[in-house]
């Protein structure tokens, strides 16, 4: 469903030259869901940014259920691929309601029965016809989240883009929309690329994943060695021990391995 080859993104010119993606190369099957992990600042998010289009300043090949993508992207890629952000507060307007938030897709792509689409996708994120005339400011941090993914599904895309879909929200209510997540997933037969820095998020959604540090691939491999706790990579190992909890002296081995290339 998804191959990405070479693909590099670079900001700025001279002095302020920034390689933020560095050669990363995946494929993703259609129905699976793919994980990008890695610290902040590791190149996760951009490579996110330039899949959806929002970024167009790229070179490399991606191609998406077999059709190879350029810069800018049409109508129809929209259809197709959609994107969930880190914060779902930021990404929905404050002054429209979730009413309007999940009519604008509809009237941009001129699909029809536009009452029917809202109140079925309401339905299908856990939320229903009471909360349709809400505004963001009147909903919790979980319903918000649930209203962006509602507005991503509306236009029946077969792939969603998920940047960190639940690290803005309580931990207590991370498992809920982790576990809606992965029920429309099998509902609606989608594919995921799922960005994450939490080791447990990726465990418990994905099938394979991509390790970045300083915006290149350092390792590739299945969820089942990551649950057994056999990365190959030290980069990736001291990941996994710093999802195991806070240890003072595992800490203070932690090795810098700075930027690659």
């Amino acid at each position: 469903m998804i191959d990405v080859r070479d693909l590099n993104v670079i900001f700025g010119k001279g002095a302020d030259r920034v390689h933020a993606v560095r050669d990363v190369s995946f494929a993703v099957a259609e129905g699976a869901t793919y994980g990008l992990v890695g610290e902040s600042g590791s190149g996760k998010s951009t490579v996110l940014r330039a899949l959806s289009g929002l970024n167009p300043d790229w070179s490399g090949t991606v191609t998406i259920a077999g059709q190879p993508q350029t810069r800018r992207r049409g109508k129809a890629f929209y259809k197709l691929v959609q994107m969930v952000f880190q914060d779902p507060y930021g990404s929905l307007h404050p002054r429209h309601t979730v009413d309007r938030i999940l009519m604008e897709p509809l009237a941009i792509h001129g699909l029809s029965d536009p009452e029917r689409r809202i109140e079925q996708v309401l339905e299908e994120v856990g939320l229903g016809p009471q909360f349709r005339f809400r505004y963001p400011h009147q909903l919790s941090g979980g319903q918000r989240q649930r209203v962006a993914i509602g507005r991503a599904l509306i236009l029946e895309p077969r792939i969603l883009l998920l940047d960190e879909p639940t690290s803005a929200l309580d931990v207590s209510v991370q498992a809920e929309v982790l576990n809606l997540l992965q029920r429309l997933k099998q509902e609606r037969g989608l594919t995921y690329v799922l960005v994450s820095h939490n080791l447990a998020v990726v465990a418990h959604m994905c099938n394979e994943l991509a390790v970045m540090n300083h915006g290149a691939v350092v390792e590739r491999l299945d969820v089942e060695r990551l649950k057994r706790h056999e990365p190959q990579h030290p980069y990736t190992r001291q990941l996994v021990t710093a999802s195991l909890g806070y240890d003072r002296a595992a800490i203070d081995r932690f090795e810098d391995f700075g930027s690659v290339g």
